[in-house]
């Protein structure tokens, strides 16, 4: 039987994502930049039942500038990390696009769709951070 040396070549566990890793500086940097607004985290990683570590959601005045800073994002993010989103929705609607990057989900609203769905209500046991805008 062959020794397990492949137990020593795997890679290691990623380390967990925190406010200071560098794809969620970049994601709040990019929202920034194309001006954002009411950028919050919400830190999801003592919710045994959460999809994610964090959530970061914001607010654009139209859905052009939805569309706009979820491009961004995901540009920045390839560009800075490369990394690319698991996946993504509503560039169809553009009321609410979602960039799912696994552990970091994205979430850009028009104003009134934020309200409608209360995402962070939902979330309300997450601790809460507001990044201000540039």
């Amino acid at each position: 039987m062959a020794p397990l040396t492949i137990l020593n070549s795997r890679k290691k566990a990623v380390t967990r994502i925190n406010r200071n890793s560098k794809i969620f500086t970049t994601i709040i940097k990019a929202i920034q930049e194309k001006k954002g607004e009411n950028i919050v985290s919400l830190d999801l990683r003592k919710i045994p039942e959460a999809v994610a570590d964090f959530f970061i959601l914001c607010e654009a005045n139209s859905n052009t500038q939805v569309k706009a800073i979820a491009d961004f994002v995901e540009e920045e993010v390839k560009k800075f990390t490369d990394e690319t989103p698991y996946k993504h929705e509503g560039f169809t609607a553009q009321q609410w696009i979602l960039v799912d990057y696994v552990n970091i989900v994205v979430h850009i609203f028009i104003p009134e769709t934020r309200k409608f769905y209360k995402l962070e209500e939902m979330w309300s046991d997450a601790e809460r951070m507001e990044h201000l805008e540039n």
